[in-house]
């Protein structure tokens, strides 16, 4: 079920506003989640630069894995916002149930796979089996991906809501988790030696007496890892008694967590190409990580740290282009095709500005933004290498904030089959093979696999450009024969 106030605000009215309502939070909620990253990846690098390359090395493999319930999540927020817009609320609750379900089911089976498969990836991706590089990947990998139904959890929570229309509800979940994560992290990865927890607050003394008593110097990567996951697990849990203690928009019972066999065919049919379009992302990072091993442990150091900067940045495209999914499919779902592509318009002309803005100062800060993420011995190699890539890679954001925009109008209508073939071919596709020409034909080394990534943004807003301009897109996932605003609906 869901409340009466949530009908009609994105289908009725200004549309600028609905969407800046939706992708404030939502950029809120994502930069708390790069935050996660941001943190580990500060306190490791207080470790050394063997830990920074070993979660650079790990984080391609944890987000392939993830992008196989991630598509199953955008699934459960198409379906959601196009009942929304229907008027058919009291399918929600089945419908959120069943996602919610069916995605935890789906986080077992992939935890065990990660954990098993953990030191044959990394070693696929280029770390070098018995190194400290590898041990601590393995390590930091393993974690990580048990923890999957917590992380996976807390993501069927946010993409239901958001799919609803509410995305403050997850904001708020989001900064109680990232809060409890920087609690732990310095504590559980340095613990009571060389923390400068206890430097900055001139409780040194403190520290000496702490570690004298427990002899605790932290756990490094594995402490990185513990922190995310725990952090992660109390987030869940306070989502799930939001869900069914009638808490926000959408209300669930236990009986909806089982899936029908019905709802389980239409997650798979919607989700499948989206976990598809997700993993090839998932997989050209691990080639790009592996062509950018073969030019040195630095540079691939640089990447991860270049990758996450980006992460960081790019998250107001990202807000807005889930705002785009939500609005459209409510338009969408409520017969209102022309609102939908109106929608996408407008969002291209509020962040077109702010990206040709965001890419001219990250090229001209470059070198002190990279130096935030790293020092200590062997860091100059790796800052080097960092600046190098924001320079090449920053000035095409504008163009990938059209293609963004696009591609959430794909997913809102269901078209995520379209929006597969582009994103498979043209964005990640054409950066692997780019990247592989360039790197490895021409010798370029790493600027070659910047200038493949740079070259695949281009690539894909021209190809998304023309498919949104013929309407392929258009459409409903709910059909023609839905019966809007009735219980009964059927899927084309």
């Amino acid at each position: 079920m869901t409340d009466a106030s949530a009908e009609g605000r994105f289908t009725e009215g200004p549309i600028a506003w609905p969407l800046l309502a939706l992708a404030g939070p939502l950029t809120a909620t994502q930069l708390l989640q790069v935050a996660y990253n941001l943190t580990d990846t500060f306190w490791v690098g207080q470790v050394g630069a063997d830990a920074v390359t070993a979660l650079s090395f790990s984080w391609p493999l944890i987000f392939l894995l993830v992008s196989l319930g991630a598509g199953m999540t955008n699934a459960g927020t198409i379906l959601v916002a196009q009942h929304a817009g229907a008027g058919n609320d009291h399918d929600l609750g089945r419908v959120a149930g069943g996602t919610l379900g069916f995605v935890g089911l789906l986080s077992i089976a992939v935890s065990i796979l990660g954990a098993v498969l953990a030191p044959m990836a990394l070693s696929a991706i280029g770390t070098t089996p018995g190194t400290e590089v590898h041990e601590l990947a393995v390590t930091y990998t393993r974690i990580i991906v048990l923890g999957m139904p917590f992380t996976f959890g807390f993501h069927v929570f946010m993409a239901l809501l958001r799919g609803w229309g509410d995305t403050k509800t997850p904001m708020y979940l989001m900064v109680l988790g990232v809060g409890v994560n920087l609690l732990l992290d310095p504590f559980l990865i340095l613990g009571f030696t060389d923390n400068p927890i206890f430097g900055w607050t001139g409780l040194r003394g403190l520290e000496e007496s702490l570690f004298a008593a427990t002899d605790f110097a932290g756990f490094g990567v594995a402490g990185a890892a513990g922190a995310t996951v725990l952090s992660r697990a109390v987030a869940a849990a306070v989502g799930l008694w939001l869900l069914f203690g009638d808490r926000v928009g959408l209300s669930l019972e236990p009986g909806d967590l089982v899936a029908d066999r019905e709802l389980v065919t239409r997650l798979v049919r919607i989700g499948g190409p989206g976990a598809i379009d997700q993993s090839t992302q998932s997989v050209a990072a691990i080639v790009m990580t592996a062509l950018v091993a073969t030019v040195g442990a630095e540079a691939v150091a640089a990447y991860g740290i270049g990758t996450r900067f980006v992460s960081l940045v790019w998250l107001p495209m990202a807000a807005m282009g889930m705002a785009v999914e939500t609005v459209v499919g409510h338009n969408l779902g409520g017969g209102r095709p022309d609102r939908a592509r109106r929608t996408v318009y407008v969002a291209i002309a509020i962040l077109g500005s702010v990206f040709l803005v965001a890419g001219a100062l990250t090229v001209w800060f470059a070198r002190p933004l990279v130096s935030l993420f790293v020092t200590g011995p062997g860091a100059e190699p790796i800052v080097s290498h960092g600046a190098t890539f924001l320079r090449i890679v920053a000035p095409t954001w504008a163009v990938m904030a059209v293609y963004h925009m696009m591609n959430g109008a794909f997913y809102g209508a269901g078209s995520t089959r379209l929006a597969m073939t582009v994103g498979v071919t043209t964005l990640w596709g054409a950066r692997a093979a780019i990247a592989l020409l360039l790197v490895v034909v021409l010798a370029l080394g790493a600027p070659g696999a910047w200038y493949a990534i740079a070259l695949s943004n281009v690539t894909a807003a021209v190809a998304g450009t023309y498919v949104f301009v013929r309407g392929y897109w258009l459409g409903d996932v709910l059909g023609p024969d839905s019966g809007r605003n009735s219980a009964h609906d059927a899927e084309t």
